[in-house]
Order: structure tokens, then sequence, then C-alpha cells
């Protein structure tokens, strides 16, 4: 299992959602962040406003989980974001005792 941090434009984040439920991926956390790269034009103590996208995904489907993202956030300018990945030891499903890949999604 690896858990997937993307940082995208907040514009670009009701597509990159949908994209991801249509290949399976529906759980996910989602919050507001302000942060900056090394882009320039942007004074440097200045910080932009994203969203952070954290999801963790099976590893088979990390591959195809990036590539989505990837596809609906990049529009080729400064800015558009950044992905982590990140290994995942267990996880566990509070409500059933799942663990693993079957807690999941």
């Amino acid at each position: 299992m690896k858990k997937i941090e993307a940082i995208i434009r907040g514009n670009d984040f009701e597509r990159v959602k949908g994209a991801l439920q249509q290949m399976g991926i529906v759980p996910l956390t989602a919050y507001p962040v302000q942060g900056r790269g090394v882009q320039g034009g942007v004074p440097p103590y200045d910080l932009l406003p994203k969203m952070k996208i954290e999801i963790v995904v099976k590893d088979e489907d990390l591959g195809k989980a990036i590539d989505v993202i990837i596809r609906n956030a990049r529009s080729g300018t400064p800015g558009d974001g950044k992905i982590f990945v990140i290994p995942v030891q267990d996880a566990v499903r509070i409500r059933t005792g799942e663990r693993g890949n079957e807690a999941l999604y």
C-alpha cells in the first residue's frame, strides 16, 4: 500500500476527484492548503492557495492513480503542483476490523 499526497490547484480538484472515482478510488481526504514551489513571478514569501489530496492505494493501483492525477491537474505551467508517494505499513477499517488492502476501498 502507498499513500499519495497530491498538492494541486484548487480549480483542478473536482476534475481530479471525479477521475479517481471513475477508476474506483472513492475514499480520499482533501483540504485547502497554502504553499509555494520554486516558480518565478511570485514573491519569495507569498503563499498560494492549493488543494491537498491524500489517498491510500493498493500497490497495483499506484501508477494508474498517479497518471490520473497528472492528466487531470497538468496545465503545463509552473504551479501545477506535486505528488508525493509514501509507503504505508497497514490500514485498518475501524468498523469491521478489516486490515490491509481489504480496508482500503
